[in-house]
């Protein structure tokens, strides 16, 4: 950790660092375990370039789904701006083994969040998903929402920087023409995390599910759930319990790889042309 940075989470900590372990698994930012003179442990996350906003964000973000008390989330302490050293300080939450009942207190967790609702498709202002903007401004429609604010604007710009071939602006607009009959039935919006993957599932030290990592907005709720099940699985026991408290609609199973798009399209426009073919069989099976 830089001098530079030590000494932003000092004053806005109000207090001396007595130490700074940094913490590996993050493929955006750089994390640190650190104990502060007062006796306080705190989780730090820190990216030296850092788009403008990028932190405050994601702290709007957590207080968000904290207001909803449907599953654990760290508390804010500070939020370093982008004109010092940029930071996001948060309560340090000691990791855990997952308890026995641990699906089914996710599933309930996050029923409870989706429920809570949102008022509108999307959110108060834009946010980042890794480090790519996340426009949210309201639209009167899921269909809308979902192709204006998130698949087009991640194809047009996978097909500019070069990480995707042009063919894929003709391939989405057919998809986009038949959207409304693809995306199941009209639903209010839920308050979602909105980059629910199992990386941002954090397990306490009594074993309780948390989330991390927000890129929080008003959506669909089968997104948070299918992006979910993109790099891991989701028990029937987390999809019961869910189900108990906020049924999911007929035909689920079938709109999984539909809102699969969106979390594949970031992944190409963050780490490159490998996800391309994940995008492209996504794709194919709504052609």
């Amino acid at each position: 950790m830089n001098r530079a940075l030590k000494d932003a989470l000092a004053r806005a900590l109000g207090t001396a660092i007595a130490r700074a372990r940094p913490l590996s698994g993050g493929d955006i930012n750089d994390a640190y375990d650190l104990a502060l003179e007062d006796g306080r442990r705190v989780f730090v996350k820190a990216h030296s370039a850092a788009p403008a906003e990028m932190f405050a964000r994601e702290a709007d973000g957590l207080r968000w789904l904290a207001e909803a008390r449907g599953l654990r989330v760290p508390d804010v302490l500070a939020v370093g701006s982008s004109g010092e050293a940029p930071f996001l300080a948060l309560e340090f939450i000691a990791p855990g083994r997952p308890r026995a009942d641990h699906d089914e207190v996710l599933g309930r967790g996050l029923a409870a969040l989706h429920h809570t609702g949102a008022g509108e498709f999307g959110w108060r202002s834009d946010n980042f998903i890794g480090t790519l903007e996340q426009p949210n401004r309201p639209t009167e429609t899921w269909t809308e929402f979902y192709a204006e604010r998130r698949l087009r604007p991640m194809v047009e710009r996978a097909v500019r920087q070069g990480a995707a071939p042009s063919s894929w602006i003709a391939a989405f607009e057919r998809l986009f023409d038949k959207l409304g009959d693809l995306v199941g039935p009209a639903e209010t919006p839920s308050r979602l995390h909105g980059d629910l993957w199992s990386g941002n599932l954090h397990v306490d030290s009594q074993g309780n599910p948390c989330l991390i990592d927000p890129a929080v907005y008003g959506g669909h709720r089968e997104i948070d759930l299918a992006m979910l099940e993109l790099f891991g699985t989701v028990s029937r026991r987390v999809l019961a319990a869910y189900s108990e408290i906020y049924p999911l609609a007929p035909g689920r199973d079938e709109r999984v790889a539909l809102y699969q798009l969106y979390p594949l399209l970031v992944h190409v426009n963050l780490f490159g042309g490998s996800y391309v073919a994940a995008v492209e069989a996504a794709l194919n099976r709504y052609r």
